[in-house]
């Protein structure tokens, strides 16, 4: 972000940005139930951060420039999902469509909530830096493990529960 749009941070927020950010990455490679995420799957998960952060700062400048939060992502959703359908209509036809009829409702409440929680999104880049908001972003990981041990009952490392705190903590720094 301080390269693209020449935004400086201070300590703490590098801090939280880094501790959240640690976290992240511990999480990723350190994390599993058999330790080490290596090599395909390291690749898939560094490609799939790469795209991230690209999209995050795209709708971040793009939230900025259009100066309206809401404005720039009800074009950008309804931009997507005309192309979404046509792209359905094009590779699976009228089929395509009538296989989803069944259970409309349930993609309805989904698509509401998705586009719900990515607006809070859109709009908090217009409000504070686009990297504090994407490493906050990434701390739903944090909810991932709390869900996993106490709702789930699954065994968590030692690594995964060190990595959830260094995310609690950057979230703490951040607000400080």
């Amino acid at each position: 972000t301080a390269l693209t749009l020449g935004v400086a941070f201070d300590r703490t927020e590098l801090l939280a940005i880094g501790l959240i950010s640690g976290g992240v990455l511990t999480m990723a490679l350190r994390g599993g139930d058999k330790g080490r995420m290596a090599g395909k799957g390291l690749a898939f998960a560094l490609g799939t951060a790469g795209f991230t952060a690209s999209y995050t700062l795209a709708d971040g400048i793009g939230a900025r420039v259009a100066g309206t939060a809401s404005g720039f992502f009800l074009w950008m959703a309804a931009g997507d999902g005309v192309a979404m359908l046509a792209i359905a209509l094009g590779v699976r036809g009228r089929r395509g469509l009538t296989t989803l009829l069944p259970e409309w409702r349930k993609g309805v409440i989904a698509g509401v909530l998705s586009l719900g929680a990515y607006w809070i999104a859109v709009w908090a880049f217009t409000q504070a830096p686009i990297a504090l908001v994407a490493a906050l972003r990434e701390s739903s990981i944090l909810f991932a493990v709390l869900i996993s041990a106490f709702v789930l009952r699954e065994s968590v490392s030692r690594a995964r529960w060190a990595a959830a705190v260094m995310i609690a903590l950057g979230i703490v720094v951040m607000r400080v």
